[in-house]
């Protein structure tokens, strides 16, 4: 069960003017269950990416950097669930290119404007056959308004498909944003998540869009974790269709400042249903710090607390077995840091006072907290103005369960 997520109202979740979007079952891993998309993009949208650092990253991952950097602009997205086709070496990138192939030919475009994404198991050969035959009933099946099922297409141990919508008003007109991802365990992103798609009917540069989705992947995907693992497959992907008269061509357009913002936005909220929806999740922390020299140093702390498997099961356990954070403070290689300014407090509970602890701290206010399912922890590094913040989630028995149980 998510923390504190109500399923994504399919009513409300806004179409984009050229963009459609074409749903499947290839059985790819089990049968009777959506497990292919095709996303089409009117001729002319610009397209951005960013992608796992992961060294092992998958043939799907390869393909789309390749076709991103050919002059053919890219008109069409093939995304499959069930199989990551990560860590299959050359046949991998075979059966990654056929897909491509087999879509462009249904679709009349080349191989090079196709994307394609895959999720699930890895070491496991692609199952392209069962692919390439589900591609005409995805084709055939393509609208406008199927974000909601769109989004349980690319699901894996998703408890729920996670998609939202909003509409943002600039000088220009308005401009609406609609997006879904994927994610619940193998999340410590690295650039982006699990898999991630916005669509937005501005008409954005190429240029200036890709600096945008990589901003926004800094802000909100790589602002998660669940279990400190960078997949082999992550990918965040933002279209811009240019169906509305809101031009943003540069960082001086009216338009500019207006997009950033709902972009930024969509994505967090986009990110934290990942967190919400984490593998056995019972609890959502958000954890802030702040005082810091830089960001890098205020976000790497952050990611250390938020690690922290002690962290994460005392939360589980609403034990305020509190000093393993500073611990994770203390162990997260800022090596000039002073411990003795540094405060903790956890909600509006002030936890420690100058590296120890506070004398006015009680137990149980901490216990009281922890029991939330909700939990702000703030610290204070007191030696800057620098800020950041990460989002993570608990530890539970169900973590175990779940991962132990993926494969059968």
């Amino acid at each position: 069960m998510a923390v504190n997520l109500p399923l994504p109202n399919q009513h409300e979740l806004k179409p984009i003017a050229g963009l459609r979007l074409g749903i499947a079952e290839a059985g790819i891993k089990r049968a009777n269950r959506k497990d292919l998309l095709v996303i089409r993009l009117a001729p002319g949208s610009s397209v951005a990416g960013v992608f796992t650092q992961n060294r092992f990253c998958a043939a799907p991952v390869q393909l789309c950097r390749a076709h991103l950097l050919e002059k053919n602009p890219i008109e069409a997205l093939i995304i499959n669930t069930g199989n990551a086709n990560a860590g299959t070496g050359e046949e991998g990138l075979r059966r990654a290119q056929e897909t491509c192939d087999a879509l462009a030919k249904e679709l009349g475009l080349s191989a090079e404007q196709i994307l394609p994404f895959s999720t699930g198991v890895i070491l496991e050969p692609l199952p392209v056959e069962k692919i390439i035959s589900a591609i005409p009933k995805a084709v055939a099946a393509l609208k406008e308004d199927d974000w909601y099922f769109a989004a349980e297409a690319i699901m894996t141990t998703d408890t729920q498909p996670k998609a939202a919508s909003l509409t943002i008003q600039t000088s220009a007109g308005p401009v609406t944003l609609t997006g879904i991802s994927k994610g619940a365990g193998m999340i410590q992103p690295n650039m982006a998540t699990m898999l991630g798609f916005i669509g937005t009917d501005a008409n954005v540069n190429a240029a200036l869009l890709q600096d945008l989705t990589r901003e926004a992947a800094d802000l909100s995907f790589n602002a998660i974790t669940i279990d400190g693992d960078t997949s082999t497959n992550d990918s965040f992907i933002v279209m811009a269709t240019g169906q509305t008269k809101v031009s943003i061509q540069s960082k001086s357009d009216p338009a500019y400042a207006a997009f950033r913002e709902g972009l930024i936005s969509l994505s967090r909220q986009l990110a934290q249903m990942i967190v919400r929806d984490g593998e056995g999740a019972t609890k959502f922390m958000t954890i802030h710090v702040k005082g810091g020299k830089d960001c890098f140093e205020c976000k790497r702390i952050a990611k250390s607390i938020a690690h922290s498997p002690l962290v994460k099961t005392a939360f589980f356990a609403s034990d305020p077995n509190l000093g393993r954070i500073l611990a994770a403070i203390g162990y997260a290689g800022i090596d000039d840091l002073d411990s003795s300014k540094v405060q903790l407090w956890l909600g509006d509970i002030w936890v420690a006072k100058d590296g120890g602890r506070n004398p006015a701290y009680q137990e149980a206010d901490g216990q009281a907290v922890m029991k939330q399912s909700e939990i702000l922890v703030t610290v204070d590094l007191g030696r800057g103005s620098s800020e950041e913040t990460v989002w993570t989630c608990d530890l539970s028995h169900d973590y175990v369960s779940i991962n132990a149980d993926y494969r059968s």
